[in-house]
């Protein structure tokens, strides 16, 4: 099992942990694409705009790269394994349990999205809806582990999960080596943590969060993990209590600014993406590109800068209407 402090390590030792865990599910993950667009199409100044679209991974998100990452290097007792998601966590999870034959009981709560439950669904997990908020989803999960097993998957807060999200560094890196300035959103910090631990300040990173969900923003402020605001469009991905104590520790260091964005700017990205690059993202999946277009984020006009294009899983789209 992959210990904490090999994530919260200043030198190689994090970027070694991430390569292993990148060739551990490298077999499960799709190496996803990046794509690059003239940022003047946007109205953006900067020298380069890259959108790395993980969005279209395997169910949709980022989060199956943490979830095989936890199913491949830990024991998984007959019980199987327990999550609780705002929604893209629990679809990756089912996803990854039904791939390595595993059961998987899935705890959401009420506001997440119906094309996200209905993909936990399908995939053949045991679905739970309790709860107004992603909190209440995870201590009705852990109140199940204690009373009838199962092997915890966490959401953001545990080391396997910011190792396999970490892996999107390394692709980028690698497809993109010249990148000066990544905007990532964040909710409980799992993959932003990946990202930044294997990056280690050798770019800039930026944290972009919901104003209605500012976990990571307010935790930097009180310089520890404070309970925040939990709402919004995007708050079955971006709206934990807290963010993940793991990802805060690596944050401080690696994480050069967090900016906030409004509801509507996030509404904005999304048809800004579709209408110049024909990408439809769920509101957590466009919330960084809110932070460019909304000029919460002002690049230098020689900057190079990437953007992590993250979630798909939205119902905006109704081709049956054509």
């Amino acid at each position: 099992m992959i210990v904490e402090g090999q994530l919260l390590e200043t030198g190689a030792d994090s970027r070694a942990a991430i390569q292993h865990m990148e060739r551990r599910i490298r077999p499960y993950v799709r190496w996803t694409p990046n794509f690059d667009v003239e940022p003047v199409d946007f109205g953006l100044t900067a020298r380069r705009l890259v959108l790395k679209l993980e969005l279209l991974q395997h169910t949709g998100s980022f989060k199956v790269r943490g979830a095989f990452a936890n199913l491949l290097s830990r024991p998984i007792p007959g019980g199987g394994v327990v999550a609780a998601s705002g929604g893209n966590h629990g679809v990756a999870v089912a996803f990854a349990a039904s791939r390595l034959g595993v059961p998987a009981t899935i705890f959401v709560p009420g506001v997440a999205s119906p094309a996200k439950t209905r993909l936990i669904q399908s995939l053949g997990a045991t679905l739970v809806v309790t709860g107004d908020r992603y909190a209440d989803a995870l201590a009705a999960s852990e109140a199940f582990i204690v009373e009838r097993g199962g092997m915890p998957v966490h959401a953001f807060d545990q080391a396997e999960t910011l190792l396999g999200q970490g892996s999107i560094g390394l692709e980028l890196e690698h497809d993109a080596p010249n990148v000066d300035t990544l905007l990532v959103a964040v909710g409980g910090g799992g993959l932003i943590g990946g990202i930044a631990a294997w990056y280690q300040n050798r770019i800039k990173i930026v944290a972009v969060e919901p104003e209605l969900a500012p976990t990571l923003h307010d935790a930097l402020a009180a310089g520890r993990p404070v309970d925040a605001a939990a709402g919004g469009i995007a708050a079955d991905s971006l709206a934990p209590r807290q963010v993940g104590r793991i990802a805060f520790a690596i944050a401080q260091r690696h994480v050069r600014q967090a900016v906030l964005v409004s509801d509507a700017d996030i509404v904005a990205a999304q048809h800004a993406l579709w209408d110049t690059a024909r990408i439809v993202s769920e509101p957590g999946g466009a919330t960084a590109m809110a932070a460019l277009l909304s000029g919460r984020y002002k690049p230098e006009a020689d900057e190079r800068v990437a953007v992590l294009v993250c979630g798909a899983n939205t119902t905006a789209v109704a081709f049956e209407r054509v």
